[in-house]
């Protein structure tokens, strides 16, 4: 029984775009959860938690939304390593099919 769902360029380019996705949602977890002032604009915030002095709700707010890149990282390793047995396969099915001619 073969598990193959996915042709050979699909595969590819699953493995591709999950590298990259690991690699950028990885980079602004982290720069989300050092509290980067560039990303500010990228944080859900509303009116009220200006008005409170204390820092640390908007703090709170960065880091749910590092944990919230990270979970999207660890996402997209899942579909990788399903793009990559996908690659694994296709070339298997190549090779037996060169193989048997």
């Amino acid at each position: 029984m073969s598990c193959l769902v996915c042709g050979p360029k699909l595969a590819t380019c699953g493995a591709v775009l999950s590298i990259w996705a690991v690699i950028m949602l990885g980079l602004l977890g982290i720069f989300f959860k050092v509290h980067s002032g560039v990303l500010f604009e990228d944080v859900p915030v509303t009116e009220d938690v200006f008005k409170d002095p204390n820092p640390l709700k908007i703090h709170g707010i960065y880091n749910q939304v590092a944990y919230n890149c990270f979970i999207a990282a660890a996402i997209y390793v899942v579909v990788g390593v399903f793009s990559f047995c996908q690659v694994k396969l296709n070339k298997r099915k190549v090779i037996e099919v060169s193989s048997e001619q």
